[in-house]
């Protein structure tokens, strides 16, 4: 049943129409504004963007009147709450609960209010603590979430759920795409609350700045990750949105993977620090692997564009002419 109302749904569905009024939720976040950024370049004119204080997403209220009143034909959903490790464990009720609110609110009016088709962006997360590697789209729900984060997991596999039932059902144009480990403009450089590439390259520079001999970085450098550009990923969106209509998810990684230790190197050569980079053996490694199966967005006819070293001294040209001249 689903095959069938995915291959009518299909010859329906084009991005051809440049005027057509598209929903972006989340535009300032590093995914929003990267998939704003790429529709723009593509040549659309009708982008419809509202900040959170223009348009509270956990409102019920708020976002049917927002769609009664705009009515746009495509959808984005890009805005969630997100945060690393600390802020997952000091503030569950937050993670679950308000990533459930926005995404049951704008799904359900946006069919309420007949969008044509929407995307939901979720994260890598959603898969098990011990997922196989490489990790395919079959991987979910087959064993345990990693518990740091679950909360926020779990609301995001309620998304996809959510966008599966409401095509089971409805017959409803509703897919779900699945970044990996992104970077790029817009990043969060916070010194506590950043993830580990914006962290590192903050790092680097202040040590740089500062003249310090060395940078001393957690664990053995050991650990495998998968890092994609966030315009790769904005550029896959509007991909998927032309070109795919499914029940399933679809995974968007790189399919490269890279040593930790080979990104400090890369991170440290782009920022320009000549001193030394030390390793604390005494610090956790985490997860020792950790990539995405992205063969079936490959076999759609998508590739990511943007090499890692280009991807890193475009997101540091935009952290010294963004972040580091904010803070002068």
């Amino acid at each position: 049943m689903a095959e069938t109302i995915g291959s009518e749904i299909t010859s329906g569905s084009s991005m051809s129409e440049k005027s057509a009024k598209i929903f972006v939720a989340g535009h300032r976040g590093l995914v929003g504004s990267a998939i704003v950024r790429k529709l723009e370049e593509l040549g659309f004119t009708n982008l419809v963007l509202r900040t959170h204080h223009e348009l509270d997403l956990t409102r019920q209220a708020d976002v049917e009147s927002f769609f009664a009143q705009e009515k746009p034909v495509y959808v984005i959903l890009a805005a969630a709450k997100v945060g690393g490790i600390h802020a997952n464990n000091t503030y569950p009720a937050d993670f679950i609960g308000v990533n459930l609110q926005i995404q049951t609110n704008v799904i359900h009016s946006a069919y309420e209010h007949g969008v044509k088709k929407l995307l939901f962006l979720g994260s890598s997360c959603i898969y098990p603590k011990f997922a196989p590697q490489p990790i395919p789209e079959s991987a979910l729900l087959t064993g345990p979430l990693e518990p740091t984060n679950e909360w926020y997991a779990i609301a995001k596999i309620a998304g996809i759920k959510t966008c599966q039932a409401y095509r089971i059902q409805h017959g409803w144009d509703a897919i779900s795409g699945m970044p990996t480990n992104l970077y790029g403009p817009n990043d969060n450089f916070h010194p506590q609350n950043s993830h580990v590439l914006p962290a590192l390259m903050r790092r680097f520079h202040e040590a740089k700045v500062n003249g310090a001999e060395e940078v001393v970085v957690w664990g053995t450098g050991s650990p495998l990750r998968e890092f994609l550009h966030v315009d790769d990923l904005a550029d896959a969106c509007v991909f998927l949105l032309g070109r795919y209509s499914g029940l399933e998810h679809v995974n968007i990684g790189s399919g490269q993977e890279v040593t930790i230790k080979e990104l400090a190197e890369l991170v440290k050569e782009v920022v320009g620090f000549e001193g030394k980079l030390g390793w604390d053996c005494t610090k956790p490694d985490g997860t020792p692997r950790k990539l995405m199966d992205s063969s079936k967005l490959a076999s759609l006819g998508w590739t990511p564009k943007v090499s890692l070293r280009d991807g890193l001294r475009q997101t540091y040209d935009w952290y010294l002419e963004n972040v580091c001249a904010a803070n002068q």
